[in-house]
């Protein structure tokens, strides 16, 4: 016999978070507390952490279906994939907790859980002005990161190009790579010639260069871009395995950039670089800004499904130290690498 108890807590950010959709200074998020009766003295913890006008379980009736969904959960004592496939957050969370309560600390065993190595991740430089992103720039370059993955769309692009320009005057693509984030900001009409210019910098991918729902676009984008283009946003509210694949089938990316908490949890994960594997479509992970009960789990999966070894792509897993009232998990960065102490 499960329970669960259902936290809402609010984190706040050190600095404001901009992307090309808005700027955050807070993340609400809800913690569930699973215990059963067969385990006596533990307890599991997830989160499920839908982010406001981009998940597709992000509603106003988000509450109030997290309640019947962990109801239905306690009867059961099983998790539904199919019933939760269109709630991706919940279903993280959920999943996380069960795995909690029945493994402990470690999720998954991997050399990355048993501290004998890291995860590479890149350094993430948010949206601001250009001074302000210039000098986050520079801090993540004194760090030791040698993956620097900028949010482009909200300023002058001209300003923009200079700062990539920058990068690369001081460091080849051998010792840095540069990958950029339009969150869907360019237009159609103008994102080629912006791809093109961005080009000339050796440049690793693109990510969602114009906004979700236009297949079309976005295929003939992927066939002429001089640069490799990466799906992220395109990919929310794509539940069904049939439907990701025919997804992929048409725009053809390089590249998918997963968030559990917003691609389908642990298992919808999974699915995707199985079905992006196939058709030699390679992919990445990165946390969706949630606190370290979600990055932690996160982080156990990326480990898990790509492995810690020199050849893997740097993930997107950089977001612990963005809050001023994080929860303390066995997490720590040190230069460029992610470690579970």
């Amino acid at each position: 016999m499960y329970k669960i108890e259902i936290e809402p807590r609010v984190f706040h950010f050190k600095q404001p978070a901009g992307t090309s959709r808005g700027v955050y200074t807070e993340r609400k998020s809800w913690l569930l507390h699973l215990t059963s009766d067969e385990m006596p003295g533990r307890k599991g913890v997830g989160e499920c952490a839908p982010l406001p006008d981009l998940s597709c379980d992000a509603t106003p009736e988000f509450e109030k279906t997290l309640n019947a969904v962990c109801e239905r959960f306690c009867q059961e004592g099983k998790i539904n994939y199919q019933m939760l496939r269109p709630y991706p957050s919940i279903l993280f969370g959920l999943e996380t907790a069960l795995l909690n309560l029945e493994r402990g600390d470690v999720l998954f065993d991997t050399p990355f859980t048993r501290g004998e190595a890291g995860i590479t991740i890149n350094g993430l430089v948010w949206m601001g002005s250009y001074e302000e992103m210039l000098a986050r720039i520079e801090e993540k370059l004194e760090q030791g990161f040698h993956c620097i993955k900028l949010k482009i769309g909200a300023i002058d692009f001209e300003q923009e190009l200079d700062m990539v320009k920058r990068i690369r005057d001081r460091f080849s693509r051998r010792e840095v790579e540069l990958r950029v984030d339009a969150n869907g900001g360019f237009k159609y009409e103008e994102a080629l010639y912006k791809m093109e210019l961005l080009s000339q910098y050796a440049i690793h991918s693109i990510e969602q260069p114009i906004k979700p729902r236009q297949w079309g676009y976005m295929a003939q984008l992927c066939r002429d871009s001089p640069l490799p283009i990466a799906l992220d946003e395109e990919l929310i509210g794509v539940n069904m395995p049939e439907m990701k694949a025919q997804v992929l089938n048409i725009i053809k990316p390089a590249y998918i950039v997963l968030k559990p908490s917003l691609h389908g949890g642990i298992q919808g994960t999974r699915e995707w670089v199985e079905i992006a594997r196939d058709k030699g479509i390679g992919s990445w992970i990165t946390s969706a800004l949630e606190s370290n009960v979600g990055l932690n789990a996160v982080a156990q999966l990326a480990a898990d499904i790509y492995g810690t070894g020199s050849k893997v792509m740097a993930q997107g897993l950089g977001t612990g130290q963005l809050f001023t009232d994080n929860i303390p998990m066995p997490l720590e960065v040190r230069g460029e690498k992610l470690f579970f102490k």
